[in-house]
């Protein structure tokens, strides 16, 4: 396990930190304002609240660089496919409309706004929290995509680990004896030739 990828291993935890705890702190927001309205919770939020939940917990535990990390390979990459999940499930509500969206303008932009004071359709939602929508989506996809690459590089440091285990078992280093002479010491033919001789 050399320096260069612990560095490396680091600074994706760092990253991954940082996309999930910016996805965890809109929702937990949007969410938080839902309720107040006493409106109804999108079941996909919800899902992407915990995916960010998780993420930010265990990039905090397996950020140290240390063998451990990279043995949770398996771990980063459920992690992928669940931001994955979490970044479709959001794009699909939204389709190539992402701002313009009649789902953005009934539901986020209305409670972002707040416009839940007036019933909707009477009133001019416009781009209330339209920034904040898009960095939920940049964010969770760069999320996945980090953990992508951390479970790519856990699984090469853990191979690699593996085979120089596996290669100083097969082949281990002896060193040969010395020769020993009759009385104890070397043989005359290891003294060197500049040594005194014995009398």
């Amino acid at each position: 396990m050399g320096s260069t990828s612990k560095v490396c291993n680091v600074l994706l935890r760092i990253w991954e930190l940082v996309c999930s705890a910016v996805v965890l702190g809109i929702v937990a927001k949007f969410i938080n304002l839902v309720i107040r309205a006493g409106g109804q919770n999108d079941s996909r939020l919800i899902y992407t609240l915990i995916v960010a939940s998780i993420s930010t917990l265990y990039s905090l535990l397996f950020m140290p660089p240390f063998l451990y990390t990279f043995l949770a390979f398996p771990a980063d990459f459920i992690l992928f496919v669940m931001w994955l999940i979490a970044f479709c499930l959001l794009v699909t509500r939204v389709a190539t409309n992402t701002c313009n969206a009649l789902w953005y303008s009934t539901y986020w932009g209305y409670y972002w706004g707040p416009y839940y004071y007036d019933p909707i359709g009477f009133n001019n939602v416009g781009y209330a929290g339209c920034s904040q929508w898009r960095a939920v989506l940049a964010f969770s996809f760069m999320a996945a995509i980090t953990y992508l690459v951390s479970s790519i590089l856990g699984l090469i440091v853990v191979v690699k680990h593996y085979n120089v285990g596996r290669k100083n078992k097969t082949n281990p280093t002896i060193s040969s004896p010395t020769p020993v002479g009759p009385y104890g010491g070397p043989q005359t033919s290891q003294v060197p030739p500049t040594a005194p001789a014995h009398v």
